[in-house]
Protein backbone atom coordinates (compact mmCIF):
# COMPACT_ATOMS: atom_id res chain seq x y z
CA UNK A 1 0.00 0.00 0.00
CA UNK A 2 1.54 3.37 -1.19
CA UNK A 3 1.05 6.70 0.02
CA UNK A 4 0.40 9.01 -2.60
CA UNK A 5 0.18 12.78 -1.19
CA UNK A 6 2.13 14.88 1.21
CA UNK A 7 0.32 15.41 4.21
CA UNK A 8 0.65 18.92 6.61
CA UNK A 9 3.60 16.86 8.63
CA UNK A 10 5.81 15.54 5.17
CA UNK A 11 5.80 12.37 3.00
CA UNK A 12 4.68 9.85 5.57
CA UNK A 13 6.10 6.23 5.79
CA UNK A 14 5.58 3.67 2.78
CA UNK A 15 4.61 0.45 4.28
CA UNK A 16 3.71 -2.88 2.72
CA UNK A 17 0.05 -4.37 2.75
CA UNK A 18 -1.07 -3.43 6.35
CA UNK A 19 -3.44 -6.77 6.76
CA UNK A 20 -2.39 -8.67 9.91
CA UNK A 21 -0.15 -5.89 10.92
CA UNK A 22 -3.33 -4.61 13.75
CA UNK A 23 -5.32 -6.73 15.37
CA UNK A 24 -9.23 -7.58 14.14
CA UNK A 25 -8.51 -6.06 10.63
CA UNK A 26 -7.62 -2.60 11.78
CA UNK A 27 -5.80 -0.97 9.04
CA UNK A 28 -3.53 1.28 11.28
CA UNK A 29 -3.00 2.52 14.53
CA UNK A 30 -2.64 5.36 17.18
CA UNK A 31 -1.30 5.28 20.57
CA UNK A 32 -2.27 8.66 22.60
CA UNK A 33 0.48 9.39 24.97
CA UNK A 34 0.44 12.72 27.50
CA UNK A 35 4.13 13.83 29.61
CA UNK A 36 5.12 14.77 32.99
CA UNK A 37 2.15 13.58 34.80
CA UNK A 38 0.13 16.99 34.79
CA UNK A 39 -2.45 17.38 37.32
CA UNK A 40 -5.09 18.04 34.68
CA UNK A 41 -4.37 14.54 33.85
CA UNK A 42 -5.85 12.62 36.49
CA UNK A 43 -8.47 16.04 37.39
CA UNK A 44 -9.84 16.05 34.46
CA UNK A 45 -8.47 13.83 31.57
CA UNK A 46 -9.00 10.23 33.12
CA UNK A 47 -12.60 10.29 33.21
CA UNK A 48 -12.55 11.52 30.25
CA UNK A 49 -10.78 9.03 28.31
CA UNK A 50 -12.75 6.34 30.37
CA UNK A 51 -15.61 7.71 29.08
CA UNK A 52 -14.21 7.25 25.70
CA UNK A 53 -13.78 3.25 26.22
CA UNK A 54 -9.45 3.59 25.36
CA UNK A 55 -6.29 3.37 27.13
CA UNK A 56 -3.49 5.64 26.86
CA UNK A 57 0.17 6.36 27.85
CA UNK A 58 1.24 8.78 30.57
CA UNK A 59 5.07 9.32 30.76
CA UNK A 60 4.66 10.13 34.44
CA UNK A 61 7.45 12.07 37.03
CA UNK A 62 7.58 11.21 40.55
CA UNK A 63 7.40 15.22 41.63
CA UNK A 64 3.81 15.28 39.33
CA UNK A 65 2.27 11.46 40.99
CA UNK A 66 2.81 12.72 44.35
CA UNK A 67 0.77 15.81 44.10
CA UNK A 68 -1.95 13.54 43.32
CA UNK A 69 -1.32 9.51 44.02
CA UNK A 70 -4.40 8.40 44.24
CA UNK A 71 -5.56 9.81 40.80
CA UNK A 72 -2.30 8.14 39.48
CA UNK A 73 -3.23 4.74 41.02
CA UNK A 74 -6.47 5.18 39.63
CA UNK A 75 -4.78 5.34 36.97
CA UNK A 76 -2.96 2.34 36.83
CA UNK A 77 -6.09 0.48 38.22
CA UNK A 78 -7.84 1.68 34.79
CA UNK A 79 -5.59 -0.28 32.59
CA UNK A 80 -3.34 2.92 31.43
CA UNK A 81 0.68 2.37 30.55
CA UNK A 82 2.38 4.41 32.97
CA UNK A 83 6.04 4.87 31.57
CA UNK A 84 9.11 6.65 32.46
CA UNK A 85 10.20 9.80 31.59
CA UNK A 86 13.17 10.19 33.54
CA UNK A 87 13.04 11.39 37.50
CA UNK A 88 13.91 15.22 37.06
CA UNK A 89 13.34 15.66 33.65
CA UNK A 90 16.67 17.15 32.06
CA UNK A 91 16.65 18.90 28.65
CA UNK A 92 18.76 21.62 27.22
CA UNK A 93 20.11 24.58 28.57
CA UNK A 94 17.81 26.83 26.16
CA UNK A 95 15.61 26.38 28.07
CA UNK A 96 15.91 28.49 31.57
CA UNK A 97 13.95 25.89 33.83
CA UNK A 98 16.17 23.25 33.26
CA UNK A 99 19.30 25.08 33.42
CA UNK A 100 20.42 23.38 36.39
CA UNK A 101 19.93 20.34 35.35
CA UNK A 102 20.70 20.20 31.61
CA UNK A 103 21.46 17.73 29.40
CA UNK A 104 24.21 19.81 27.90
CA UNK A 105 25.78 19.33 31.14
CA UNK A 106 25.00 15.29 31.90
CA UNK A 107 27.05 12.28 30.64
CA UNK A 108 25.91 8.76 29.61
CA UNK A 109 25.99 7.82 33.46
CA UNK A 110 23.94 10.38 34.40
CA UNK A 111 21.59 9.69 32.14
CA UNK A 112 21.24 5.78 33.26
CA UNK A 113 20.96 7.10 36.65
CA UNK A 114 18.26 9.74 35.54
CA UNK A 115 16.26 6.73 33.91
CA UNK A 116 16.39 3.75 36.85
CA UNK A 117 15.69 6.40 39.30
CA UNK A 118 12.69 6.68 37.44
CA UNK A 119 12.12 3.37 36.74
CA UNK A 120 13.01 2.13 40.81
CA UNK A 121 10.25 5.27 42.03
CA UNK A 122 7.66 4.03 39.45
CA UNK A 123 7.43 0.30 40.65
CA UNK A 124 7.96 1.24 44.26
CA UNK A 125 5.37 3.95 44.24
CA UNK A 126 2.68 2.60 41.75
CA UNK A 127 3.46 -1.07 41.49
CA UNK A 128 4.32 -1.19 37.47
CA UNK A 129 7.37 -1.35 35.90
CA UNK A 130 7.61 0.63 32.91
CA UNK A 131 8.31 -0.81 29.64
CA UNK A 132 8.38 2.32 27.25
CA UNK A 133 10.48 5.48 27.50
CA UNK A 134 9.81 9.04 26.55
CA UNK A 135 12.81 11.48 25.83
CA UNK A 136 12.57 14.79 27.97
CA UNK A 137 11.71 17.27 25.16
CA UNK A 138 12.59 15.24 22.83
CA UNK A 139 16.14 15.17 22.92
CA UNK A 140 18.30 11.84 22.86
CA UNK A 141 21.84 13.23 23.46
CA UNK A 142 23.69 14.37 26.59
CA UNK A 143 27.18 16.77 26.72
CA UNK A 144 28.32 19.38 23.65
CA UNK A 145 29.81 19.65 20.84
CA UNK A 146 32.66 16.52 20.57
CA UNK A 147 31.43 15.36 23.57
CA UNK A 148 27.92 15.10 22.60
CA UNK A 149 26.79 11.29 23.23
CA UNK A 150 23.59 9.54 21.98
CA UNK A 151 21.91 7.57 25.16
CA UNK A 152 19.46 5.90 22.45
CA UNK A 153 21.72 2.68 23.36
CA UNK A 154 19.93 3.03 27.00
CA UNK A 155 17.06 3.62 26.21
CA UNK A 156 17.07 0.57 23.66
CA UNK A 157 18.56 -1.95 26.44
CA UNK A 158 15.87 -1.18 28.44
CA UNK A 159 12.84 -0.88 26.80
CA UNK A 160 10.64 -2.21 24.47
CA UNK A 161 10.55 1.32 23.00
CA UNK A 162 11.36 4.79 23.37
CA UNK A 163 9.45 7.79 21.74
CA UNK A 164 10.71 11.24 20.87
CA UNK A 165 8.86 14.31 20.04
CA UNK A 166 7.76 17.09 17.63
CA UNK A 167 8.54 14.57 15.01
CA UNK A 168 7.14 14.99 11.95
CA UNK A 169 5.20 11.89 10.39
CA UNK A 170 3.69 8.62 11.73
CA UNK A 171 5.75 5.22 11.96
CA UNK A 172 5.85 2.64 9.54
CA UNK A 173 5.53 -0.74 11.41
CA UNK A 174 8.42 -2.36 9.06
CA UNK A 175 10.80 0.28 9.14
CA UNK A 176 10.52 2.21 12.30
CA UNK A 177 13.10 2.44 15.12
CA UNK A 178 11.42 1.19 18.30
CA UNK A 179 14.15 2.89 20.74
CA UNK A 180 13.09 5.79 18.53
CA UNK A 181 9.43 6.14 17.81
CA UNK A 182 8.12 9.42 16.26
CA UNK A 183 5.75 10.98 18.16
CA UNK A 184 3.80 14.60 16.96
CA UNK A 185 2.25 17.14 19.60
CA UNK A 186 -1.08 17.30 20.07
CA UNK A 187 -0.67 20.29 22.10
CA UNK A 188 -3.17 23.46 20.95
CA UNK A 189 -4.34 21.99 17.94
CA UNK A 190 -8.26 21.19 16.39
CA UNK A 191 -9.16 18.43 14.98
CA UNK A 192 -9.07 19.53 11.73
CA UNK A 193 -5.12 20.55 12.22
CA UNK A 194 -4.55 16.73 13.02
CA UNK A 195 -7.01 15.23 10.28
CA UNK A 196 -4.29 15.03 7.27
CA UNK A 197 -2.08 13.03 9.35
CA UNK A 198 -4.62 10.90 10.30
CA UNK A 199 -5.51 10.60 6.93
CA UNK A 200 -2.08 9.68 5.64
CA UNK A 201 -1.32 6.96 9.16
CA UNK A 202 -4.46 5.26 7.46
CA UNK A 203 -3.54 5.37 4.18
CA UNK A 204 -0.06 4.05 4.90
CA UNK A 205 -1.24 1.51 7.18
CA UNK A 206 0.86 3.30 9.77
CA UNK A 207 1.39 3.70 13.40
CA UNK A 208 0.70 7.43 14.81
CA UNK A 209 1.89 8.23 18.03
CA UNK A 210 0.50 11.84 19.61
CA UNK A 211 1.94 13.22 22.38
CA UNK A 212 0.47 16.15 24.55
CA UNK A 213 0.73 17.74 28.17
CA UNK A 214 -2.22 19.25 29.81
CA UNK A 215 -5.90 17.77 28.70
CA UNK A 216 -8.42 20.51 29.17
CA UNK A 217 -11.80 22.25 27.29
CA UNK A 218 -10.23 25.29 26.53
CA UNK A 219 -7.45 26.01 23.72
CA UNK A 220 -3.73 26.56 25.00
CA UNK A 221 -0.37 26.39 24.20
CA UNK A 222 0.27 22.99 26.16
CA UNK A 223 -3.17 21.54 26.20
CA UNK A 224 -4.56 18.51 24.29
CA UNK A 225 -8.40 19.49 23.60
CA UNK A 226 -11.09 17.80 25.25
CA UNK A 227 -12.63 18.13 22.06
CA UNK A 228 -9.84 17.45 19.75
CA UNK A 229 -9.54 13.75 21.61
CA UNK A 230 -12.94 12.95 21.49
CA UNK A 231 -12.63 13.64 17.53
CA UNK A 232 -10.03 11.47 16.88
CA UNK A 233 -11.26 8.66 18.37
CA UNK A 234 -14.82 8.98 16.82
CA UNK A 235 -12.83 9.28 13.38
CA UNK A 236 -10.80 6.23 14.50
CA UNK A 237 -13.35 3.89 14.92
CA UNK A 238 -15.07 5.09 11.90
CA UNK A 239 -12.06 4.62 10.16
CA UNK A 240 -10.87 0.90 11.67
CA UNK A 241 -8.11 2.45 13.64
CA UNK A 242 -6.75 0.23 15.63
CA UNK A 243 -6.16 2.61 19.04
CA UNK A 244 -4.35 1.19 22.27
CA UNK A 245 -0.97 2.02 24.59
CA UNK A 246 2.53 2.75 22.99
CA UNK A 247 3.37 -0.61 24.49
CA UNK A 248 1.00 -2.48 23.01
CA UNK A 249 1.56 -1.29 19.32
CA UNK A 250 5.18 -1.18 20.37
CA UNK A 251 4.72 -5.13 20.80
CA UNK A 252 3.14 -5.70 17.46
CA UNK A 253 5.91 -3.60 15.61
CA UNK A 254 8.19 -5.89 17.30
CA UNK A 255 6.60 -8.85 16.42
CA UNK A 256 6.56 -7.96 12.76
CA UNK A 257 9.87 -6.59 12.45
CA UNK A 258 11.02 -10.05 13.53
CA UNK A 259 9.06 -12.07 11.39
CA UNK A 260 10.87 -10.14 8.76
CA UNK A 261 14.27 -10.27 10.04
CA UNK A 262 13.72 -14.00 9.96
CA UNK A 263 12.35 -14.41 6.10
CA UNK A 264 15.26 -12.33 5.05
CA UNK A 265 17.74 -14.63 6.41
Amino acid sequence: MKLSRWSRHGPQPEVHDSRGVWPEDHLAALSLSFDDARRSQVDFGLELIDQLGIRVTFYVLPNGVDKDLAGWRDAVSAGHEIGNHTARHPCSANFDWTRRHAIEDLDLSDMAAEIADADAWIARTLGVEPRTFAYPCGHTFVGRGRNTQSFVPLVADRFLAGRTFNDEAANSPIHCDLAQVHALGSDGLVFEQLRPILESTLEAGAWLVLGGHEIGPQRGAATTLSATLTSIVEWCRVHHVWMSTVADAAERVQVLQQSEQTRSV
